[in-house]
């Protein structure tokens, strides 16, 4: 099957060319050759390319420096798009961005995640579908889509490795089986590292710099970005802090580790310890029997945000055994800032925010050297989402992979109604 313009496989230099004009906003050929270490003829025809493919415009002239006004450059937002879905236990996010990261379109709904995986990926799908339709979105414009859920999972055959929420989720191929419905390219990745990368692509962070994600919805995870890739290590099963040993004596947790983090820190731990002060729980109106820790932990956040003592105890309790995790991922990566990212901490950051920063000025090793920022995502509660959607248009348009003839097999499957 022959391969569209969108699709071309597209060279190191035309994708850090134009990660550059991505990051500047807007930026003349003369401050790209600088920022690249590209000669001037190079920047121009790749530049040239640019403005070919609809991916850049021209806008306007820079200040004057002496000469000749210089011509600038910038992106096309609504050049091309991608789709992010984050799959939660309790809940699917669905956004559409544009191609500077910005989304156009949101939906969310909950239930799949308790639905045998053949059920749920084509309600997923035919979402996605009517997502697109709702934004007037031209599907041609349309780079793929960006699965992103917890893990262990393996990326590159686009399986989840978990049994979580069920078994049935475990090795099935939820990425290929996306991509047959839609009939668009799915890429499958941890909503964490999602989250991570969707703050630089926003221009949230310096793009030099090395800063760690910790991700808080129903569980925790994490993610380490480096110069503007994420760091993968051999299974891209990297910074899984939900999953670090705090207590060798504690329990042992589904993962096979025993005392992990997410048992002591996580949202369904806060909502056991609440149901155990009987007052809090009926001050509260906690519901014991219910499924959605999201839900409940609001309700923790949001009388700890109010001033309920025994509500913000607890959080910030969960906060510093999170600021413990936070010192050893700033101390093994030698990390610039740390960002949050996630439903829970879109409710409870700011308590969140002061305990983890105490936890790295007081604590960390290099502290002397530099500070360890603690920040908020600018991607909120959709941060996973989001930086799913960003992972699509990384993968494409900068770091020059291209789409593989398997991506292509799939399309071509889902265009003709293939199972």
């Amino acid at each position: 099957m022959a391969r569209s313009p969108i699709w071309a496989s597209r060279s190191k230099t035309r994708g850090m060319v134009l990660d550059v004009i991505r990051a500047a906003r807007s930026i003349s050929r003369v401050e790209l050759a600088t920022a690249t270490g590209l000669t001037g003829a190079t920047i121009s025809e790749v530049v040239r390319e640019l403005l070919g493919d609809g991916l850049v415009v021209e806008a306007g002239r820079g200040a004057p420096t002496g000469g000749k006004p210089r011509t600038l450059v910038q992106l096309n937002p609504p050049a091309r798009y991608s789709v992010g879905v984050q799959l939660e236990r309790n809940t699917c996010v669905i956004v559409v961005v544009d191609l500077a990261g910005r989304p156009v379109a949101r939906t969310s709904f909950q239930g799949v995640a308790s639905m045998p995986p053949e059920r749920a990926l084509p309600i997923v799908a035919s979402q996605v579908d009517a997502l697109l339709t709702t934004a007037a979105v031209d599907r041609a414009k349309v780079l793929g889509v960006g699965l992103v859920s917890y893990g262990p999972q393996d990326r590159g055959a686009g399986v989840l490795l978990t049994p979580q929420p069920t078994e049935e989720w475990c090795d099935y191929p939820v990425a290929s089986r996306l991509a047959e419905s839609l009939g668009l390219p799915v890429l499958l990745d941890n909503d964490a590292a999602a989250a991570a990368i969707g703050e630089y692509w926003m221009g949230a962070v310096d793009p030099r710099s090395t800063y760690g994600c910790i991700y808080m919805a129903t569980g925790i995870g994490g993610g380490v970005v480096v110069a503007g890739e994420v760091y993968r290590g051999s299974s891209s099963n990297t910074a899984e802090i939900g999953h670090i040993s705090i207590d060798v004596h504690g329990e042992e947790c589904p993962c096979g580790n025993v005392g992990c983090l997410e048992n002591y820190a996580g949202p369904s731990a806060l909502v056991r310890r609440a149901l155990a002060i009987p007052e809090l729980a009926r001050r509260l109106a906690l519901d014991p029997a219910a499924d959605d820790f999201l839900t409940e932990f609001a309700r923790i956040a949001a009388a700890a945000n109010a001033g309920d003592p025994e509500a913000r105890e607890l959080v910030e309790r969960s906060a510093r055994y999170l600021g413990h995790a936070a010192v050893t991922v700033a101390v093994l990566f030698d990390l610039d800032a740390i960002v949050l990212a996630g439903q829970s901490f879109a409710v409870a950051g700011s308590i969140y925010q002061a305990v983890i920063q105490q936890e790295l000025d007081r604590r960390l090793f290099a502290r002397r050297a530099h500070p360890v920022r603690v920040v908020p995502s600018v991607n909120g509660a959709d941060a996973a989402a989001i930086g799913g959607a960003v992972l699509v248009l990384q993968s494409e348009l900068t770091l020059g992979i291209g789409r593989s003839e398997e991506d292509a097999r799939l399309v071509a499957a889902g265009a003709a109604g293939s199972p």
